[in-house]
């Protein structure tokens, strides 16, 4: 569904993605692992078309991702933003049904807050949330919000950008779990950026390792404790020899 094709980007002297090639199947879960400042979420703006690449090629479902319609282009993906980016002043119901209120997804309000209502309580929330603003929920239901957001519009692809960022470990695993039940549901082509090494157990089928702007390994998160590579294996152990430089 996605492909990558020696990728590079810089910004001035700073080269964040220099010649990274990476292939998602339709209908399964990548999770992209690196340390800060990597280029994980360049690398998604780039498939977003939100970031144009210096060189290289991208690729959705076989169609170069920076030509055609964008607005079909974008009505294809759903996305779970890290920091939640709900809308403070729209009551809970809006924010999900944010999509489906204008644009070329617009359906009748009613139908569109109907819409928003199930997806709240295919994330867990009760429909009395739904006339709620965002400051009126704890971190974790806003998160699931965001989620349900992401899911709205019953995209083919699913963006989750440190999806348990913020969130203590019960929610984190929740929320993992909500992902993993959900991309299954839907048949739905899922990336995800994480840090967070439960979430790559809980969510992944496939796990890539970004460092230096180039995926160091890939492979599937079965083979990933046994992978050889070092980028890795110091990821996982959370080391500090090895490798990747700890920045002081």
């Amino acid at each position: 569904m996605i492909r990558m094709e020696n990728v590079h980007k810089a910004f001035g002297d700073n080269h964040v993605l220099q010649g990274m090639n990476l292939e998602i199947p339709k209908g399964t879960s990548m999770v992209i692992i690196g340390g800060s400042g990597t280029g994980k979420s360049v690398a998604l703006k780039c498939i977003l078309g939100l970031i144009t690449p210096d060189s290289g090629k991208i690729l959705v479902d076989g169609k170069d991702a920076q030509s055609g319609d964008r607005d079909a282009f974008l009505a294809r993906f759903g996305m779970l933003f890290q920091g939640g980016a709900l809308f403070d002043s729209l009551p809970v119901w809006q924010n999900v049904a944010f999509r489906l209120l204008r644009g070329s997804l617009k359906r009748p309000t009613d139908e569109a807050r109907e819409i928003a209502i199930e997806k709240l309580r295919r994330v867990g929330l009760k429909s009395d949330v739904a006339d709620r603003l965002p400051a009126e929920l704890s971190g974790g239901m806003q998160k699931r919000v965001g989620l349900a957001r992401a899911i709205a519009a019953e995209p083919e692809i699913i963006f989750f950008d440190e999806p348990t960022t913020g969130l203590d470990p019960i929610m984190s695993g929740v929320i993992n779990d909500l992902i993993r039940e959900i991309v299954t549901e839907m048949g739905a082509t899922a990336m995800t950026i994480t840090h967070d090494m439960s979430s790559v157990r809980a969510i992944a089928d496939n796990v890539a390792m970004l460092h230096a702007g180039v995926i160091q390994w890939t492979g599937s998160v079965s083979q990933m404790d046994a992978s050889g590579d070092p980028y890795m294996e110091q990821f996982i152990s959370g080391s500090a020899e090895g490798p990747i430089e700890a920045v002081r």
